[in-house]
């Protein structure tokens, strides 16, 4: 019991916490978004890590309350899409995650963007994916129905 509490506690003390968006009727209340404690439970296996979610996102900041204007543009672009089931772990609490994530998928800059465990891009790719329909494609093949095409279908 003391070690889960003292793990608590460390998770609360560094703030280390991923954001996973919880749902009621389909629609998405941040407010009541749940977090997982990164500091006592999140793998230190980067690989398992971007295979747990469909979608997982390391980004600066929460989905709620990013914290730069490249995170804030991915979480943006995953909402107007309708995409809110997604893990989003924030690399400004663990430096290791940072610096980590950086290594493993060999790509310089955050926020980084994974569909079902493969590395996809950062802010710029996921926009260019966004304006030329591709995202709409890949998240066909991940199982989930765009909001952008479910609005251009009703439109008709």
């Amino acid at each position: 019991m003391n070690s889960l509490i003292r793990s608590t506690a460390k998770c609360l003390r560094t703030g280390a916490a991923v954001y996973l968006p919880r749902q009621t009727d389909g629609r998405v209340w941040s407010a009541s978004a749940r977090f997982l404690c990164a500091a006592a439970d999140v793998p230190k296996d980067l690989g398992e890590m971007v295979k747990k979610d469909k979608v997982v996102v390391f980004m600066k900041g929460t989905p709620a309350q990013p914290m730069c204007g490249f995170s804030n543009a991915v979480v943006q672009i995953l909402r107007m899409h309708g995409v809110d089931d997604y893990a989003a772990y924030n690399v400004l609490e663990d430096s290791e995650l940072r610096e980590g994530v950086k290594a493993f998928s060999n790509w310089p800059t955050i926020p980084q963007v994974y569909f079902s465990g493969e590395f996809v891009g950062g802010c710029d790719i996921l926009l260019q994916m966004h304006q030329n329909g591709d995202l709409v494609e890949e998240l066909k093949k991940l199982g989930i129905s765009s909001a952008l095409l479910k609005a251009e279908e009703e439109s008709k």
